[in-house]
């Protein structure tokens, strides 16, 4: 799934104060001198508002899609007694591998992240699609097996956690695990099987796209693989119709057959789900007659509330015998255009002459569904779907898991505070693929809006922070404080795209402050297509409109290339201008 032309609470204070470097408790006397320079955020505030939800009765028997809203790609997921638990791909975005407890597959709950300290995975100046792709998740007596790729790092690993939440282990290398896509599946007989996409046989390409499918044993107390790897799928379900971008394997065991499920196509509008059976591990293996079992390719572009690319799924099952699917899908505003990246969706499944089929797979995915057959959470979660109101006010000694770093922190650059959230401005900047000073929560929703409030006092001209819409370092909007060239405040608009101003980035509002004027409120909000930003000194003021319907198609993953979402996130740098 990834590469295709056309995803603290966030670290416990305990693994922060082991992770980076340890801070003295200081009297709030030297604070104002040791944080004088810093970006000081008093709150963060995210409200979804889609049109989609706004008439929408949901019922208690019903749930929505998607389950987990924004960029939240390639759902894996597995059952422990009366417990889901669900991770997914995360890429260069730190702590990673979010993983999501529920009781009734409705209800989710972010426990932790399973990359959660430096030393599993220092993603340098990787790109940022670069990272954690897809990751399966297993039980298996007593212990979490989470298998994945670091293509920026390790390559394919293990890691392993008697409690969901952590700590996980540091990564059990694979070497001769090629390609991407791991999974890992234990079988009746106390074997273990890693199954994975790779390159075709020989490295023979005989069509643009052409990957296949390999298996092999794992002996999980020598930590090692034991066999080499055997072709189990080439290319995918037929070879004459040329099939693209067999991947994401699962392999799963019902009633005597091994089914081996996969996403084929790619993650464009040709995104699909397939599967295979067979009734010995390694093969042969029977391309199921009515695949796909899940796609929208075929379907009417202008449908309403319209869901494309699906694909990538996982399968489940409840105690009672019910099974289930997560899934990638994508919401589009327009056309192609989707800033919200690939999200996690459900749907049941069906049993058919022991061959599964995701209910209505092949038709549009409904927005509201009956629920599965479980008792409903009592649980109070913070909403990751549906239109919600989040807002932090920094009151917390830790940062909530929502929050994410851009690559591994290599030093502890941010401080909770009475109250508020300090950001150190440094000399790493947004256009630099290093890990800048950036604390960032997805865009969940096609419409809506987010806002901050803070103070910052910058020193000199090259110095700036705020608030930015972040899709990758080449395409985001930042609306933000700074002096000008004539050392005045300003609060401006800046705008980078690859596609504009050859590439380089400009400011494309700005408005004169009063030096008086310490705090800055600033707004973001985003209507599909179109992003506004707003701006006020004070909490009774109304908004300023400083700039309206500026074209957000740049943070769109078809425009700005990649595999990730859009992120609204904090911002701080000494040397956010050139010299």
């Amino acid at each position: 799934m990834k590469r295709r032309k056309t995803g603290l609470k966030i670290v416990t204070a305990v693994i922060l104060m082991s992770a980076f470097s340890s801070c003295k408790k200081i009297s709030q006397k030297s604070q104002s001198v040791v944080y004088s320079d810093y970006a000081s955020f008093d709150w963060f505030d995210y409200r979804g508002n889609d049109d989609a939800y706004q008439n929408l009765t949901k019922s208690d028997g019903d749930y929505l899609n998607p389950v987990l809203a924004g960029f939240y790609p390639d759902p894996t997921i597995c059952r422990v007694e009366d417990k889901f638990y669900l991770v997914n791909s995360s890429f260069c975005y730190f702590p990673g591998l979010p993983i999501f407890e529920s009781t009734d597959l409705v209800h989710w709950k972010q426990i932790g992240n399973i990359i959660d300290r430096p030393e599993q995975a220092d993603f340098g100046n990787s790109r940022l699609s670069g990272g954690m792709y897809a990751p399966t998740i297993r039980y298996n007596k007593g212990t979490f097996y989470l298998i994945c790729t670091n293509v920026s790092g390790v390559g394919n690993f293990i890691v392993t956690a008697k409690n969901p939440a952590g700590p996980w282990s540091n990564p059990i290398a694979l070497p001769d695990v090629n390609g991407i896509d791991p999974d890992l599946f234990f079988d009746e007989d106390g074997k273990v099987y890693i199954t994975h996409n790779g390159p075709p046989p020989n490295n023979v390409s005989l069509h643009d796209g052409h990957r296949a499918i390999y298996m092999l044993e794992y002996d999980l107390e020598k930590q090692k693989t034991t066999t080499s790897p055997k072709l189990v799928i080439n290319g995918g379900t037929d070879m004459s119709k040329k099939p693209v971008w067999i991947e994401g394997p699962h392999v799963i065991k019902k009633n005597g057959f091994y089914y081996l499920l996969c996403a084929q196509g790619g993650t464009g509008f040709n995104h699909s789900e397939v599967v295979f059976r067979s009734k010995n591990i390694y093969g042969p293996y029977e391309s199921y007659a009515k695949n796909p079992i899940l796609t929208q390719s075929h379907l009417d572009p202008n449908r309403k509330n319209l869901v494309s690319t699906t694909g990538h799924a996982d399968f489940v099952e409840l105690s009672n015998g019910d099974w289930w699917s997560v899934f990638l899908g994508c919401r589009p505003y327009e056309g192609d255009l989707y800033n919200t990246g690939r999200e996690t969706f459900m749907m049941p499944v069906e049993w058919k002459n022991d061959w599964p089929e995701i209910v209505g797979g092949n038709e549009p995915i409904p927005m509201i569904h009956k629920r599965p057959n479980l008792p409903l959470s009592k649980e109070k979660t913070e909403p990751l779907n549906g239109n919600f109101v989040s807002k932090d006010d920094f009151d917390s000694n830790k940062l909530d898991f929502k929050w994410s770093f851009i690559r591994t922190p290599k030093e502890k650059w941010y401080e909770l505070i009475n109250g508020k959230l300090l950001i150190k401005p440094r000399s790493e900047s947004i256009h630099t693929e290093t890990n800048f000073s950036f604390i960032g929560r997805r865009q969940q929703h096609l419409k809506f809006e987010a806002s901050a409030k803070f103070e910052f006092n910058p020193k000199d001209n090259l110095q700036a922070a705020g608030l930015t819409a972040f899709q990758n370092e080449k395409h985001y909007f930042l609306i933000g404080k700074r002096l000008n060239a004539d050392h005045k405040l300003e609060v401006f608009v800046e705008r980078t795209a690859d596609k504009i101003n050859n590439g380089k980035s400009e400011i494309i509002a700005k408005k004169e402050l009063f030096d008086s004027d310490k705090s800055l409120f600033v707004k973001i909000e985003g209507n599909g297509r179109m992003y506004s930003f707003y701006y006020k000194s004070t909490e009774k003021q109304d908004w300023v409109l400083l700039i309206k319907d500026v074209d957000g198609s740049i943070l769109s993953t078809k425009e700005a290339g990649g595999f990730v979402g859009t992120y609204i996130g904090m911002y701080t740098s000494s040397e956010h201008f050139e010299k």
